[in-house]
């Protein structure tokens, strides 16, 4: 008697679903990054209840650096969904 061969898992969508589910990603990384982006240097950032709980937060929280870094993740955000996309588009 033979053996019946195992189907390879490939948990990943096929066709259109992937392509969307794709699409979805690149969206909410886009998003979430460019809010990373650029609300750290409005003026609403310093304005919340978390900057203003004690001195040495709201120095923090204000300081330059930190904002860089919270803009840098926001970088880092916008780059992996651009990475999501161009990898949609060179899977067939």
């Amino acid at each position: 008697m033979t053996e019946p061969q195992a189907l390879p898992l490939d948990p990943r969508p096929v066709g259109w679903p992937r392509r969307i589910w794709a699409l979805i990603k690149f969206l909410f990384c886009f998003e979430i990054g460019l809010f990373l982006l650029v609300f750290p240097w409005l003026r609403t950032w310093d304005v919340n209840w978390f900057a203003a709980s004690t001195l040495t937060l709201h120095a923090i929280w204000v300081s330059a650096f930190f904002r860089g870094a919270v803009s840098g993740l926001g970088l880092l955000n916008v780059w992996i969904g651009f990475g999501e996309l161009f990898r949609m588009r060179l899977r067939p």
